[in-house]
C-alpha cells in the first residue's frame, strides 16, 4: 500500500478495504494476462492500431501494389513466386461441366460453352482459360483483379452475346470514400446501398497510369455491380479491397536484392584488382612491363596471358587473393525460407534449390502448399469469379434462345496437383479403391478429369477393343495386376485347372 492507500484506510477503513481488494484483483489480472498484451521493456517500441481491414488496406493499397509489381518485374524470386501460385491454382484451366440432371441438356450446354469459351475475351486474344490465367496472376501481385461483363452482338460465330474484359485493380478509384444521398456509402471505390449490398464500382474510363493521351479531367464513373466481378482474397471480415500477397515479404525481398547487389559489386572489385607493385622509387618508378599511358597521361599497368616480365631491382609484386564469400549462403537461405513462408510456395519452388530435400520432406512441404491452393480455389476463385461467369453465361444463353431453360447446375474440374512420386501415389490410390475408401469418380476427379466423360470414353474404348479382339495388358477386365488372364485366374481359383501352364 502506498501513502494514499494508508491515508484513505486511516480516514475511512471500509473505503480503504475496497481499495485494497481492487488493487489485489488488478495485480491478479496483470499476473495472469497474455504476455503479448503486457507493457514493458520488450514491447516498449511496439506500436499497434485497432483499425479495421479497410483502414489498413486503404492507406497502403497503391504503394503495396506498385512495389509488388516492381519486384515481380525485376526480382527472379518474386516472378517465380507468382508463376508457381498461378500455375498451381488453375494449371491449364478449371473446366466447368453442366450438371442439370438431364444428359441431353448437359450435352447442349457444354457444347455451347465450349464454342463461347473460344471467343469470350473482349480483347480477342485469349480464350476462357487464358482469361483465368490473367486473373490468377494479377491477384497475388496486385491484390485483386476486375472482370467486366460486356454485351456483344450475336453472330454466327458468337451465339451467346457475352464477353469478358479483365481490368487491373488500378481502374477502381480507391480515393472515393463518401456517404451517398440514398443512405448508403462508397468505400474505396465500391458503392454499397443502405442494406450493405454492393451496388456499383467506380471505375476510371482509362487506366490512371496509361501512356496514351488522356483528358486532364479524368473522372471515375459508376458501373453496376452486376456487370463487374471483383476477385481478391478476403482475409478479414468486412474487407472490401484486396492487398497484395507480397505485403508480408516486400521488405525482405528488397533487402535480399540489395544484399546480393552488394556482394556482386564486392566480387567485381576484387576481380578487377590483379596485383599491387611496391617500388622503392615511389611514384617515379618505370612500372611493370612496358609503360603505357591513357588519354589523361596516367600510367596504365596490364597483364596478358603467358606474360613473363622482369621486375626492376627492389620492386615487389603482391597479387590480390579474393576471399571466398563467407556466410552468403547462410544468410540467403533463411531469408528465402521466410519469403516462401509469407508468400505461399515452398522454399524449393521459390529458389529452385533442391539440394537438401528427399522424397518425404519435399512431399510434406508440397502437401501443405496444395492445401493452400485448394482453399483459394474453392473458397475464393470459384465463388468470386468462375461461378458468376457461369451463371451469366447461362442467363445470356437462355435469353439468346440457345438453351431451353436457365439451369445453373455445374461441376468444376480443377487440374491435378502434380505428384512428387507418381508410382507411390498410384499404388496408394489403387489400395484406397480396393478398400472402398475412394470411389472411381472421385479418383478421376482428383486427376483433373471429368468423371462422366472419362468413364464414357473408357466404355467406348473397351467396346472398340472387344470388337477388334484386342487384349491390353492394362485392361483389368481381361488381365490381373500380376499379368495373368482373368479367365485362367478364375478357373484356377475354382480348381478347374491343375496345371497353370495349360
Amino acid at each position: 500500500m502506498n501513502w494514499i492507500d494508508r491515508s484513505v484506510a486511516w480516514l475511512a477503513p471500509q473505503a480503504g478495504l475496497r481499495r485494497a481488494r481492487a488493487r489485489l484483483a488488478l495485480q491478479a489480472v496483470e499476473r495472469f494476462a497474455y504476455e503479448g498484451a503486457k507493457s514493458g521493456r520488450r514491447t516498449s517500441g511496439w506500436t499497434t492500431r485497432g483499425s479495421d481491414a479497410n483502414s489498413e488496406i486503404g492507406s497502403g493499397l497503391s504503394s503495396l501494389r506498385d512495389r509488388a509489381r516492381d519486384l515481380v518485374r525485376n526480382n527472379p524470386h518474386a516472378a517465380r513466386g507468382v508463376m508457381e501460385l498461378a500455375g498451381a491454382q488453375i494449371g491449364t484451366g478449371i473446366i466447368p461441366r453442366a450438371d442439370t440432371g438431364d444428359k441431353n441438356l448437359d450435352k447442349l450446354i457444354d457444347g455451347e460453352f465450349s464454342r463461347w469459351a473460344e471467343r469470350c475475351d473482349a480483347d480477342g486474344q485469349l480464350d476462357f482459360y487464358g482469361v483465368q490465367w490473367q486473373v490468377v496472376k494479377a491477384v497475388p501481385e496486385s491484390g485483386e483483379a476486375l472482370v467486366r461483363f460486356k454485351i456483344s452482338r450475336p453472330s454466327s460465330e458468337i451465339r451467346v452475346p457475352l464477353q469478358l474484359q479483365v481490368l487491373e485493380s488500378d481502374f477502381l478509384d480507391h480515393t472515393r470514400t463518401i456517404q451517398t444521398e440514398t443512405g448508403g456509402y462508397i468505400l474505396q471505390g465500391v458503392e454499397f446501398d443502405k442494406s450493405g449490398q454492393r451496388k456499383a464500382y467506380w471505375l476510371w474510363t482509362t487506366h490512371p497510369g496509361s501512356v496514351l493521351p488522356i483528358s486532364p479531367r479524368l473522372l471515375s464513373q459508376p458501373v453496376p455491380a452486376t456487370d463487374v466481378l471483383h476477385v481478391y482474397k478476403k482475409d478479414r471480415p468486412g474487407q472490401v479491397r484486396g492487398a497484395s500477397w507480397f505485403a508480408p515479404v516486400i521488405m525482405k525481398l528488397r533487402d535480399l536484392d540489395e544484399y546480393e547487389d552488394a556482394e556482386l559489386i564486392r566480387k567485381k572489385i576484387e576481380a578487377c584488382v590483379v596485383a599491387f607493385i611496391e617500388s622503392p622509387e615511389g611514384a617515379d618508378a618505370a612500372g611493370l612491363g612496358k609503360p603505357k599511358t591513357d588519354s589523361s597521361g596516367r600510367k596504365v599497368e596490364s597483364f596478358e596471358p603467358g606474360m613473363i616480365e622482369r621486375l626492376s631491382p627492389g620492386e615487389k609484386a603482391t597479387f590480390n587473393s579474393p576471399q571466398a564469400t563467407g556466410g552468403y549462403r547462410d544468410f540467403r537461405t533463411p531469408q528465402l525460407q521466410a519469403i516462401a513462408a509469407g508468400l505461399g510456395p515452398t522454399y524449393e519452388q521459390l529458389s529452385g534449390d533442391f539440394s537438401n530435400v528427399n522424397y518425404s520432406s519435399f512431399r510434406g512441404a508440397r502437401l501443405g502448399f496444395n492445401t493452400v491452393v485448394e482453399q483459394y480455389r474453392w473458397l475464393c476463385l470459384i465463388p468470386m469469379f468462375l461461378l458468376p461467369v457461369w451463371r451469366k453465361f447461362i442467363d445470356m444463353a437462355y435469353l439468346a434462345g440457345v438453351i431451353p431453360e436457365p439451369n445453373y447446375g455445374v461441376r468444376w474440374t480443377a487440374p491435378k496437383l502434380e505428384s512428387v512420386d507418381p508410382l507411390k501415389d498410384a499404388l496408394a490410390e489403387r489400395q484406397r479403391l480396393r478398400n472402398l475408401t475412394l470411389t472411381l469418380p472421385e479418383a478421376i476427379a482428383e486427376h483433373g478429369y471429368d468423371p462422366a466423360s472419362q468413364l464414357e470414353e473408357i466404355a467406348e474404348t473397351n467396346k472398340t477393343l472387344d470388337e477388334l479382339g484386342l487384349i491390353s495388358d492394362g485392361d483389368p477386365r481381361k488381365v490381373t495386376a500380376a499379368g495373368v488372364g482373368q479367365t485362367v485366374a478364375l478357373a484356377a481359383e475354382k480348381g478347374h485347372l491343375l496345371d497353370a501352364s495349360h
